[in-house]
């Protein structure tokens, strides 16, 4: 039985009132939270002070990047070993932002992913289609080609310590959302693709689903067999939209 995962990426965004006010509120209300996971991704600045503002409670921290060098001269990175070093459990890697601001490969994203478990963090890749080649009916092809990279690097046994959040670009921070029917086709193709490899890791594979996830749809799109949570964008900013969309996965 899959553990529902509910991470929440704060993307570029809060001060240092604000991470407060939204972990205080959190932790209050995290124990009506009966099953699910519960994460935070905070900006790198942040990291230290919502670990400290976590302590104590069941919450785990995660980063929304790291760096595929684990260290040397590489000016203004963050390197995976960093992480682990301050108590982040997960990071973030190929967010479609990622992907299409600063042009981060499928290579460098799957050099990303292996130096995250090198790290003994668990990585949370992103994969998707724009919304140019979902209308070209291109989404499982790209979708393969993403996760593709990182197999042939790492190997199908890798994803036995990962998580795998399915966003289809088009329907990220646009208010527009995939349809449960449609988000469980793209989980059910992306688990069919790993069990061809390892049925027992493609199993027990956290798949999320992150693309305008709120406190209304949430309930329909983790009823879905194939969906095993969210990583929720704007959404996780407020404090109870987001233990709404938690206590909708469990």
């Amino acid at each position: 039985m899959r553990q529902p995962l509910v991470l929440g990426n704060w993307k570029l965004n809060g001060n240092k009132k604000s991470v407060a006010d939204l972990v205080a509120g959190i932790r209050r209300d995290i124990k009506s939270v009966s099953k699910a996971e519960v994460g935070v991704c905070p900006p790198f600045v942040y990291l230290p002070y919502v670990l400290q503002a976590l302590e104590g409670s069941s919450i785990k921290l995660g980063a929304q990047n790291a760096c595929e060098n684990d260290q040397g001269a590489f000016t203004g990175e963050v390197s995976a070993p960093m992480l682990a070093d301050i108590g982040c459990r997960y990071v973030i890697v190929g967010h479609s932002e990622r992907r299409q601001i600063y042009r981060e490969s499928n290579q460098q994203i799957a050099a990303k992913f292996a130096g995250v478990q090198r790290a003994g963090l668990i990585p949370v890749l992103c994969i998707g289609e724009t919304q140019q080649e979902w209308e070209r009916k291109e989404s499982e092809k790209v979708v393969w080609e993403q996760l593709e990279t990182v197999l042939k690097l790492v190997g199908i046994d890798a994803f036995a310590k990962a998580v795998i959040a399915y966003e289809p670009v088009w329907a990220i921070g646009t208010g527009k959302t995939a349809t449960p029917d449609y988000a469980q086709k793209m989980h059910a193709f992306i688990r069919g693709k790993l069990a061809a490899q390892n049925s027992k890791v493609a199993g027990g594979l956290r798949i999320l689903y992150g693309g305008s996830v709120n406190n209304t749809n949430a309930t329909d799109l983790f009823a879905q067999p194939d969906i095993d949570g969210g990583l929720i964008g704007g959404a996780s900013l407020d404090t109870g939209k987001f233990l709404a969309i938690c206590q909708a996965a469990g």
